[in-house]
């Protein structure tokens, strides 16, 4: 497979200790703040440890946001706000803005902010499995899926969650309207990439895997879209590899609407698809090297040397040359000034989020435990604060693609 995806850093955090002095009023409470603090501890853990699969993370995560919940949701009954929801105060960096923190005295801030990080995770264990030699077919599927689950957490935070903050996101954070929406529909776009890979490893009709790739060059137009209106040096680099993915499939789609033109005898058609796609492939080679000369966060990568990529090339200017000959020999259609309209629609493998669900509280969470946290302590816990420690970049593990063994999944 040793497929390439950008990905941008993970959102880093400062410590939170959860040490809430007087204000947790009884043993069962003051364990509730213990192993908050345990359990943001493993998950954070989880995110650089390259043994973590699906499953132990989605055991880290529910494990701390089942916890988190007892800030969060009433557990008195009542419909009003959890009073622990503004008690402790969270600091977190974005993706796009270096190792600049916003901090909100919000639980749900931190519950949006850590979700997003696990998505960001499942992107990265895709790009971990993707990039390695002889990707089996269970492999492919799990990066299928980890794609399709990570865009289902951006999807839910969204539209669940994030509306909920008393602050809202500034321009250009995270969890501004487009941000969020660039990585909803770029994971789409990603495990759309898959199913276009196994189309074409199992023979499937030129004009389903035309109709895929024309659809998937479409979520890179609209991921790229939503981003442009953010400031240039945050995100120009995320920006060029959102065009090339665009301008690449846009190619895969013209090659492949051109041989189901010759298959139905449109050979001069047929032609100017092909065309098309070899001046889409060729802008996506100048993108490549505007890419990796582009500065800003993000990985970086030279997608336009890897087998995958040199592919398409050969196949555009293979099947170019039969239309040509063809058309030669048998057809002598006069090729029309103007490509084909690409109005295809896929009716099969389109990659829709999976569902995403919090956990329900924490059996610890009782009202009675709810009880004995007593805000009435709230400043005197204020004043015994320590000093907030800075926030550091997460030390992240190298994601590059192995070295490409030319693996029928491209």
């Amino acid at each position: 497979m040793a497929h390439w995806f950008h990905r941008n850093p993970l959102k880093a955090t400062a410590p939170v200790s959860f040490n809430l002095y007087g204000v947790a009023g009884s043993p069962s409470a003051n364990k509730v703040c213990n192993d908050l603090r345990t359990s943001r501890a493993r998950l954070l853990e989880m995110f650089t440890d390259v043994t973590c699969n699906a499953d132990i993370m989605k055991n880290a995560t529910d494990a701390y946001f089942s916890l988190l919940q007892c800030f969060i949701v009433p557990l008195d009954g009542s419909t009003q706000d959890n009073k622990m929801r503004y008690i402790q105060n969270f600091k977190w960096t974005d993706t796009l803005q270096g190792n600049t923190a916003s901090a909100q005295q919000d639980a749900v801030f931190e519950l949006v902010s850590m979700a997003f990080n696990v998505a960001l995770w499942h992107t990265k264990l895709a790009s971990r499995i993707a990039g390695r030699e002889n990707v089996s077919e269970d492999e492919a599927k799990d990066v299928h899926r980890s794609l399709k689950v990570a865009a289902g957490i951006f999807k839910h935070l969204k539209e669940a969650h994030v509306p909920r903050l008393i602050t809202p996101a500034a321009k250009g954070r995270d969890l501004e309207t487009r941000v969020i929406d660039a990585y909803i529909i770029q994971s789409q776009a990603e495990a759309q990439e898959v199913t276009i890979a196994r189309a074409i490893e199992l023979k499937h009709n030129a004009a389903i895997v035309a109709a895929l790739a024309y659809e998937t060059a479409n979520f890179y137009h609209r991921a790229d879209h939503a981003l442009n209106t953010l400031e240039p040096e945050c995100s120009s680099k995320w920006r060029k590899y959102l065009q090339l993915k665009y301008h690449f499939y846009l190619a895969y789609a013209y090659c492949y609407h051109g041989q189901t033109l010759l298959d139905t005898d449109k050979c001069g058609e047929a032609i100017r698809s092909l065309q098309e796609a070899e001046k889409c492939y060729t802008r996506a080679e100048e993108l490549c090297k505007d890419y990796r000369h582009t500065k800003g966060p993000g990985s970086t990568a030279k997608p336009s040397e890897q087998l995958f990529f040199r592919k398409l090339g050969g196949l555009i200017r293979n099947t170019l040359d039969k239309c040509q000959r063809e058309n030669g020999f048998i057809y002598f259609h006069k090729v029309p000034a103007d490509p084909p309209q690409l109005e295809l629609k896929a009716n099969y493998g389109l990659a829709e989020p999976v569902p995403f669900e919090l956990p329900p509280p924490s059996e610890q969470c009782s009202p009675e435990v709810y009880a004995t946290f007593d805000l009435t302590k709230a400043a005197k816990h204020d004043k015994a604060k320590a000093k907030e420690e800075e926030v550091q970049a997460m030390k992240e593990p190298d994601l590059k693609p192995q070295k490409d063994s030319g693996c029928v999944i491209s």
